[in-house]
């Protein structure tokens, strides 16, 4: 796994706020944006030839004693058996615990590792991962090669990462894949949100409820996947594949 040195390093995160902070200078912007792009590329590579995708999100606080990390573990496993690779940021709790059932599994296992100033380790589980700079591009990357996304109990990132997913499915900027909540308890009070603020005060569609699937155990959410992701990934595998070249570097 190449880059395993640079895991979790705050690499350039002084330049990041100053991209940030308003118009810089020409020859500045350039340069960022030429490193954007750089860092898109670098990530098409390494994830083309990964197979079809789950995505999980889930919090990286959560320990392995956690009834959220077993169900997280059951999932990945679950998904390995379907053929999917399983995909997340690579780090810690929920993250690991997926990467650990696929691995288990006999799966394949993703890790989009994005630098932080907080030291991070990637977790064990993984059997190739990429470090992003931009918190946007990982995310591109999350989603651009995942049928279905399940999202377990987490904190900011988990619900940026849900909303956004599901602000592409309801704009139709990308297919009506699964996106499937787990564990009742932790996302109910968010349906009750959504339900008597939101969508009572006119603010999103009936029909936007309907993009979450809220489900309490790892079986559910399988059994969800298999029926809804499955046969979109195998129409998408039915199209003419990229065969890696090595002329390029790719394998």
């Amino acid at each position: 796994m190449s880059g395993m040195e640079e895991w979790g390093r705050d690499q350039g995160s002084s330049r990041e706020r100053r991209f940030l902070e308003g118009p810089q200078s020409r020859l500045f912007e350039l340069r960022r944006a030429a490193r954007i792009f750089r860092e898109f590329v670098r990530g098409f590579r390494a994830l083309h030839f990964v197979g079809p995708c789950v995505t999980v999100f889930g919090s990286a606080r959560t320990m392995e004693a956690d009834r959220h990390y077993g169900t997280a573990r059951a999932i990945g496993a679950g998904l390995a058996k379907m053929g999917f690779t399983t995909m997340t940021g690579g780090g810690p709790g929920i993250m690991e615990a997926a990467n650990r059932g696929a691995q288990e599994a006999g799966g394949r296992s993703i890790g989009c590792n994005i630098a932080l100033p907080m030291e991070q380790k990637p977790n064990p589980y993984v059997d190739r991962f990429i470090t992003f700079q931009h918190f946007y591009v990982r995310k591109v990357m999350l989603v651009k090669y995942s049928y279905a996304f399940v999202a377990m109990p987490g904190g900011f990132g988990t619900l940026d990462e849900l909303f956004e997913t599901a602000t592409l499915v309801q704009t139709k900027k990308v297919e009506s894949f699964p996106l499937v909540l787990v564990g009742r308890d932790y996302w109910e009070p968010l349906f009750v949100f959504l339900r008597e603020r939101m969508l009572a005060e006119g603010m999103i569609h009936a029909e936007d409820l309907e993009l979450l699937q809220l489900v309490d155990t790892a079986d559910e959410a399988l059994a969800i996947l298999r029926a809804q992701a499955l046969p979109l990934a195998r129409a998408g595998m039915q199209k003419p594949p990229v065969k890696p070249s090595r002329v390029l570097g790719e394998s």
